[in-house]
């Protein structure tokens, strides 16, 4: 579970790449687990971090279940991990599009139970067979086989009539057991070289994702460290923040142009309690 503030700081030695860090943000999928199988010394991390009382949260886009679902399924796979320790691309983007367009009728694509985080914020979703009905905010997340030829043409005419494009992130491809799978990101790019619009994203690699982060661990920018497997979704970002920031080699594969955005490339995030001066 995520620790509690106002416990000890971690005490990696001076003039190490992680010296001064006092609260962590960590990617889920290539970092905790890969297919849902976790990484070994992850559940371990976890509890090397709580025991120390180093603030934590987990700041993913996955956007195929509701945080509720992940939740459950990350502590089903042996990851303790409290529903509130996670900031998703859906739960801020179905906050997003309420503040922004209250009273908007969304088209949704997505998986999973995604929707339910939508419907939890007040967001009224436009249902795939009311073919129809007005949309004003078109709302792409991880859908891998709901990218169909209709739902994708559904939202081009959306946008051809004045809809807004909401990306919950712009990912290109992500590491799974079976090998590196086509994420949504290039669907999105697709919709606005198709419609002449340019996609608001709300998850990573967008800036106000971490501030979320920060705000939620309650440690300044300078003494957090962003653990991922992305330099271009995780670390540029967090970087331009003014987080530390940690490549680890488990998830996407690492060029050394990627290593460049990191302070520390770890083979893990097993190695992670070790580089904090706590394991």
């Amino acid at each position: 579970m995520a620790p509690s503030r106002g416990q000890p700081s971690p005490a990696a030695p001076a003039g190490t790449p992680l010296a001064g860090v006092r609260g962590v943000l960590l990617d889920v999928d290539g970092v905790l687990h890969v297919g849902m199988r976790p990484v070994s010394g992850a559940a371990a991390t976890l509890a090397a971090l709580a025991a120390a009382g180093v603030p934590y949260r987990l700041l993913t886009n996955a956007t195929t279940a509701s945080r509720a679902t992940l939740g459950e399924r990350l502590r089903g796979i042996g990851l303790a991990v409290a529903d509130e320790a996670l900031i998703t691309a859906p739960v801020a983007t179905a906050a997003y599009v309420r503040r922004r367009w209250p009273r908007s009728r969304c088209f949704l694509i997505a998986k999973g139970d995604v929707a339910d985080d939508f419907r939890a914020a007040g967001v009224e979703l436009v249902p795939d067979e009311a073919a129809d009905d007005r949309v004003d905010v078109v709302i792409v997340g991880g859908a891998e086989e709901e990218l169909t030829y209709e739902r994708l043409n559904r939202a081009f005419r959306g946008l051809l009539d004045g809809a807004r494009l909401v990306a919950m992130h712009r990912n290109r491809a992500w590491r799974t057991a079976e090998g590196m799978q086509l994420d949504s990101g290039p669907f999105v790019r697709a919709l606005e070289e198709a419609a002449g619009v340019r996609a608001v994203t709300v998850g990573k690699p967008a800036s106000p994702f971490f501030r979320q982060g920060l705000r939620a661990l309650g440690v300044p920018a300078g003494e957090v460290a962003m653990v991922g497997d992305d330099a271009a979704s995780d670390l540029a970002p967090a970087r331009r923040l003014g987080l530390r920031t940690v490549l680890v080699r488990t998830g996407k594969p690492v060029s050394e142009g990627d290593a460049a955005h990191a302070n520390l490339v770890l083979d893990s995030v097993a190695e992670l309690p070790a580089a904090l001066g706590i394991g």
